[in-house]
């Protein structure tokens, strides 16, 4: 009953240029083996649909589910939109900030702009904050990486169209 309650909804479809994935999809540091290349185009295609994404990715560590998440975000913000990862500990929030980081340079590069990344957990300080609070709500950072910090009630996206939660085992 959730789930079809869920789906009843609507949805903002996201048009993404076939271009941008092959850019994208070159400017990675190494190549998408099979799996993760069809579950990106699943993934593509559910963000082209009217109702709402609920998917769930699913592997072993080192598998690339995040390089994937990273291509789903990037794509997002392609379209226009603002996307976030919530990670259940600081440290995993901070892996993926640097990792996605380090791969966003190259890629910003292939698609001719940057792309802006902050990470937002409960021990950045108050004025950094602040700044990055009213930089969301300004559409100024693309992806927001974070822990529970990023689901607190003055935490606003301008246009956030894509969500992703790392469960880690520990969200259930």
């Amino acid at each position: 009953r959730q789930r079809q309650k869920w789906q009843a909804q609507r949805g903002h479809p996201i048009a993404i240029n076939p271009e941008t994935v092959a850019g994208l999809l070159d400017a990675l540091p190494f190549p998408l083996t099979d799996a993760q290349r069809q579950t990106l185009d699943e993934i593509v295609a559910d963000l082209g649909r009217a109702v709402p994404m609920s998917r769930l990715l699913q592997g072993d560590v080192g598998s690339g589910k995040t390089v994937v998440a990273l291509a789903a975000m990037v794509l997002t913000v392609e379209s226009g939109a603002q996307a976030a990862i919530l990670a259940p500990t600081e440290i995993l929030a901070e892996q993926h900030y640097n990792g996605m980081q380090k791969m966003l340079s190259p890629i910003g590069q292939a698609l001719g702009r940057e792309f802006r990344i902050e990470l937002l957990t409960g021990s950045v300080a108050a004025a950094a904050r602040r700044d990055i609070l009213d930089d969301l709500t300004a559409g100024k950072i693309d992806i927001l990486v974070g822990t529970h910090a990023i689901i607190q009630s003055d935490v606003e996206l301008q246009n956030l169209r894509l969500a992703i939660i790392d469960e880690q085992h520990r969200f259930g």
